[in-house]
């Protein structure tokens, strides 16, 4: 459905595009402040993990009540958790609305809840496509929203561009209008599985086991290039301006790869793509750290990893609806992105908590290789066939 997509394109553009730019409020929060790279990071760090905690929630209800509740209300949240952010003058003040309030509405407004959507209204042969194209539409975001992000806070200061955000995030209440679903006005009827008996049978399923392992890799590497990665430029003498130009080519490229992605998935083993894209990330991540550091080789690696970044999101949440169908995919979705979001904490605190002890990201770099070497392993046995499960006993 035209309507549905355009709507969850846009949303997953607003949400995804705004968090994407946190790393560069890095030097200029902790600079006023006087805090540590690692109070940023850790705020961040509970920001990713409260998103993942707090999907689960928010695709039960979506997937019992419907996503048009859930993204008014993220929408709402995300607005005041920005604002929040923006006055916040102590640690534990930051953490709380940059990492719990933002959280909660990322949680609310972005993949698990719209790929439910798209789930239930787009046809089984279109689906690991039409989920690339709101994958894309993530990796536009970034690319549209990290040069504005850096333009408001060269022009108006790091607090009101806060602000302006804010606003911006507003918009996801009316597209939401886009995704209601009517069946879902007075909440799902005869669901055909309880939410218990549909989680513990993907808990015991081992493919969705690794699954959930490799979605692990992706937030730590992810998380920690995409918020550490400007400042790590920074300390190797290069400008703010090469930072945004890394941020912004990394969302460019990975609108081609997100895209890809999900159409390859109609075609080959979603498996084989999700090797293939971990194995990749860390062949690129080695030939980063091994030749001279300019700005055209910092171009260069975050081209690639543009088209490698977001794209285990389409073939990943295909999978999970391919192996156990659609009636819960916002909720087994938001299961697999807890475990992308455990390692997305991980990664961007010991980014700061590492640089703090050590003076340098080396440490972190070569813990995102080794764990992308690791994805490419555990995504091979992953069986792609529907469940089966028993009739259901007629009375």
């Amino acid at each position: 459905m035209t309507r549905v997509l355009l709507c969850g394109a846009a949303i997953v553009t607003l949400s995804m595009g705004v968090r994407h730019g946190f790393g560069l409020w890095l030097q200029p929060v902790t600079m006023d402040r006087g805090w540590t790279r690692e109070t940023f990071a850790f705020a961040m760090a509970v920001q990713n993990l409260t998103w993942g905690v707090a999907g689960l929630f928010a695709g039960m209800v979506a997937d019992r009540f419907g996503a048009f509740r859930v993204l008014v209300v993220g929408g709402a949240v995300y607005a005041a958790g920005l604002a929040s952010m923006a006055v916040a003058s102590t640690p534990w003040a930051f953490m709380a609305s940059a990492g719990v309030l933002l959280g909660i509405a990322q949680a609310g407004t972005t993949y698990a809840v719209v790929y439910g959507v798209i789930g239930r209204n787009i046809a089984p042969e279109k689906r690991s496509w039409a989920m690339g194209v709101a994958a894309a539409a993530g990796s536009f975001g970034q690319f549209l929203m990290v040069p504005v992000e850096n333009g408001l806070i060269g022009h108006i200061g790091w607090q009101s561009a806060l602000f302006a955000l804010g606003a911006a995030a507003l918009l996801i209440i009316p597209l939401a209008f886009g995704l209601r679903e009517p069946g879902f006005a007075g909440g799902q009827a005869k669901p055909q599985q309880s939410i218990m008996a549909a989680l513990r049978e993907a808990l015991a399923y081992p493919s969705f086991q690794l699954l959930m392992a490799g979605y692990f890799v992706c937030g730590f590497q992810v998380v920690f290039i995409g918020v550490h990665m400007p400042s790590y430029l920074k300390d190797h003498g290069l400008t703010p301006d090469v930072a945004t130009t890394a941020l912004a080519l990394i969302g460019l490229f990975n609108i081609f790869g997100t895209y890809t992605a999900g159409s390859l998935g109609q075609r080959f083993e979603k498996r084989y793509i999700l090797s293939a894209i971990y194995a990749l990330r860390s062949l690129a991540i080695v030939v980063f750290l091994s030749v001279p550091l300019t700005p055209w080789s910092v171009y260069i690696f975050s081209s690639v990893m543009g088209v490698l970044w977001l794209s285990t999101v389409p073939p990943t949440n295909a999978t999970v609806a391919q192996i156990f169908g659609v009636q819960y995919l916002s909720m087994l979705g938001g299961f697999v992105f807890l475990s992308h979001q455990v390692g997305s904490f991980l990664g961007v605190w010991l980014g700061g908590k590492l640089y703090d002890a050590t003076g340098s990201y080396d440490v972190v770099w070569w813990i995102a290789v080794a764990l992308g070497i690791f994805a490419a392993i555990v995504n091979l046995p992953v069986r792609e066939r529907a469940i089966v499960r028993p009739a259901p006993v007629a009375v």
